[in-house]
């Protein structure tokens, strides 16, 4: 492979696992997050404020995160004796693209569970989301040229999980412990 081949290929799947990894971790934190919250028994309000903090300090987390390792990853290239300009991975560029991609990924489940199907809010949520991740799951694979059956149902279960163990947390200690 072309070296120019080779750098391009690493700025791709640099930009795509910030993406991916940005817009998952986004939509099942979230998710996460309001279905534990929902399954206490909260109301609209509290459940909006724990989304909307969650999404915020997700969103920064995801970011720095990024910053931080993909820092670190080009500080080691450049200290084993890789030139600068030989380094595709940007810092900012992956914190920009995960900052993005798990806001962009963390509203979708916000605004599910605080739709105005409040009686059906749960379900909402859980079916959003699910479909969500197929969508990336599939696009994802499909960018790298992966098993799209695979990285759906990777997503999937992921998420499902996710949320069932958030939601039961929610209703067990909603209900004996801050009742």
């Amino acid at each position: 492979m072309a070296e120019q081949s080779r750098h391009e290929l690493e700025h791709k799947l640099n930009w795509l696992r910030a993406a991916v990894l940005g817009a998952n971790d986004g939509m099942i934190s979230i998710a996460g997050v309001v279905m534990g919250i929902a399954g206490a028994g909260a109301d609209r309000a509290t459940v909006a404020l724990a989304g909307i903090a969650a999404l915020a300090a997700g969103a920064i987390s995801m970011a720095g995160g990024e910053y931080t390792s993909v820092s670190a990853q080009r500080d080691a290239e450049i200290a084993y004796g890789r030139h600068h300009l030989e380094i595709a991975a940007s810092p900012w560029t992956a914190a920009w693209a995960s900052f993005v991609a798990f806001t962009s990924g963390g509203l979708l489940p916000l605004l599910a569970v605080l739709g105005p199907w409040q009686e059906n809010r749960v379900p909402v949520t859980v079916v959003a989301v699910v479909v969500a991740l197929g969508l990336t799951g599939w696009w994802a694979a499909d960018r790298g040229g992966a098993s799209r059956r695979k990285s759906i149902l990777r997503n999937v279960i992921v998420s499902v999980l996710t949320m069932v163990i958030s939601y039961s947390i929610g209703v067990l200690l909603g209900v004996t412990v801050f009742a």
